[in-house]
């Protein structure tokens, strides 16, 4: 009996031995947020817009208001960064909450204030085309003037939105005008929304935008125009159907200045009558014209119109106009009539190209030209052949 209970006692001893020895754990830290611009700044850049990230867990909640309003954002795919979507305006003060979750332990909740810096000058739109809530034809440009020579129009352009997204790109003419155009024509019958993020957009050292800009307009059926300078016809098409036929008469071409030139044209205005007046010729020498003509639709910035005349001889069988190109009264009438600024008029025959920069003859440039004209233009971001 001993012999057993010493053996037994060796054994619990044994065992007891063996039983692991627990250490205690550290907590799980909160995970750790950052703002910026930092909570409590005074004068905070405008043009970095808001950012807040989370080390050591995920955020799960990001509220920023400004005047009442909330400041729209997005998550990055890690979940880990939130950046407004666009940047913030000047001299306002904001309010921030933000939540950041860890995997274990308790969460995170930052909130705070900070306040951007005042604007020393400003800048803004001066004009825009097509009008807000213009009913327009499937080639439209949009066009957007500033009030102020941009200086950095890259951070201009990353403001500029078009809805619903397509692939289409701005083109700098100048230092005020930028030029939207389609890769290919608008699809016909929706509402396109043009929004210029400008609030706190910092396109020179002191010169900030103050007030975003949103406008709409239509793009209506699809109506296309060929005209063939050496068959005398013109065909107007909607929807890929004839919709009317016209026997014509274009320029004469004795001169450059008298050829119609050739190329993807848009209708731009039209009026009923239009006064037209012989350039660089005064009364009294060969040449000189001063006449009133109905139903004219602009097609360039060098006086070509579609338009209304009474040559019925001509039209269908001889070129005899100064440029423009005419048809028998009645189907001019209907022409203007059905005509949308923006509609493609594309003129062959001539060896007179419309060049892209004479009034809208933007389709005039391949697409890979036209591109190159934006700030944003980086040859390195695009697709490989």
């Amino acid at each position: 009996m001993r012999r057993a209970a010493a053996i037994f006692l060796v054994a619990l001893l044994l065992t007891a031995g063996c039983c692991p020895v627990t250490a205690d754990r550290p907590a799980p830290k909160p995970p750790v947020v950052q703002v910026s611009p930092a909570f409590d700044t005074r004068g905070a850049r405008t043009d970095r817009g808001l950012v807040v990230q989370a080390q050591g867990g995920k955020l799960s909640q990001v509220i920023a208001y400004v005047a009442g309003a909330l400041v729209p954002g997005k998550l990055d795919a890690s979940r880990t960064t939130w950046r407004s979507s666009w940047t913030l305006a000047p001299g306002a003060e904001y309010t921030v909450t933000a939540t950041a979750a860890g995997s274990a332990g308790p969460s995170t909740v930052a909130m705070g204030r900070f306040r951007t810096r005042a604007a020393n000058r400003s800048f803004q739109i001066a004009s825009i085309e097509p009008l807000p809530g213009e009913t327009v034809g499937v080639g439209m440009p949009i066009i957007m003037d500033f009030d102020t020579p941009i200086q950095d129009k890259a951070a201009v352009e990353r403001a500029l939105e078009i809805k619903p997204a397509v692939e289409g790109a701005w083109r700098w003419v100048n230092d005020t005008r930028a030029i939207y155009r389609t890769r290919a024509f608008w699809a016909p019958d929706q509402q396109v929304t043009v929004t210029a993020h400008l609030t706190g957009v910092r396109m020179a050292p002191g010169v900030y935008g103050l007030t975003d800009r949103t406008f709409a307009f239509k793009v209506g059926r699809e109506q296309t125009t060929t005209v063939d300078t050496r068959t005398h016809q013109m065909v107007v098409r909607r929807g890929g159907r004839v919709a009317q036929r016209m026997a014509i008469s274009a320029g004469m071409a004795t001169t450059r200045e008298y050829t119609t030139t050739s190329g993807v044209h848009l209708t731009m205005d039209k009026g009923d009558p239009v006064r037209m007046i012989s350039p660089g010729r005064k009364k009294g020498e060969p040449g000189f014209y001063d006449v009133m003509i109905d139903h004219a639709v602009r097609i360039s910035n060098s006086g070509e119109y579609v338009h209304a005349k009474n040559n019925l001889w001509a039209q269908g069988h001889a070129n005899v106009s100064h440029g423009c190109v005419n048809a028998r009264p009645d189907q001019a009438a209907w022409f203007f009539d059905t005509s949308l600024r923006g509609d493609p008029v594309t003129i062959t025959g001539t060896d007179r190209e419309l060049t892209w920069d004479n009034g809208w003859g933007f389709w005039q440039l391949p697409w890979d030209k036209w591109r190159q004209g934006s700030a944003l233009y980086d040859p390195a971001t695009l697709p490989q052949q």
